[in-house]
């Protein structure tokens, strides 16, 4: 089994952008701060459930300085001006004690300028990989359900899916097992 706190490998976008689809490092919380000053303020909604003008460095911290045990964050880079340029990230937070239906929360945030060209999808599958070596069997997620390009990505992931609405919100559960 691969150590998650360590993965990184290269891609390609839908339109054929080449990525490195990397785990989170404390070293990247400039990026990741970058990354949600470029939000319309409809994205940081979509994304936190809430209207937030920043993140607090408590808020960067736990972003960034992850424990890969429990949970695991990757981000989508590129080359940019003076080093790398966050363009996307996601995680999963996976529950406790390792079970037979182990199941993880899924989280997305894509920077405003990428979206539609397939950043969370590509890092929802690179999840998907680590999260079956680490026995997770279920993904979950809340998504608002005027989020419509959000849930297009886990109805195109190819994973058995089920959708639950419950007012604003869609509860969505992706099935890691094979079929």
């Amino acid at each position: 089994m691969s150590d998650p706190g360590t993965y990184e490998a290269t891609d390609r976008l839908k339109d054929g952008t080449p990525v490195v689809v990397r785990a989170i490092r404390p070293d990247d919380a400039s990026g990741v701060l970058a990354a949600f000053k470029s939000l319309d303020p409809q994205s940081v909604y979509t994304r936190f459930f809430t209207f937030k003008k920043g993140l607090s460095d408590a808020e960067l911290r736990e972003i960034t300085g992850v424990d890969f045990d429990r949970v695991v964050a990757l981000v989508v880079t590129m080359p940019g001006e003076g080093g790398e340029k966050l363009i996307g990230g996601g995680r999963y937070f996976a529950d406790a004690a390792p079970n037979a239906a182990r199941t993880a929360e899924l989280a997305f945030m894509t920077a405003d300028g990428w979206h539609g060209r397939g950043v969370a999808g590509l890092i929802l599958q690179h999840l998907t990989r680590i999260a079956s070596e680490q026995g997770v069997r279920r993904f979950e997620a809340d998504v608002l359900a005027q989020n419509q390009a959000m849930l297009a990505v886990f109805r195109r992931s190819g994973l058995p899916m089920t959708e639950r609405p419950d007012g604003s919100v869609v509860h969505v559960t992706l099935s890691l097992d094979p079929l």
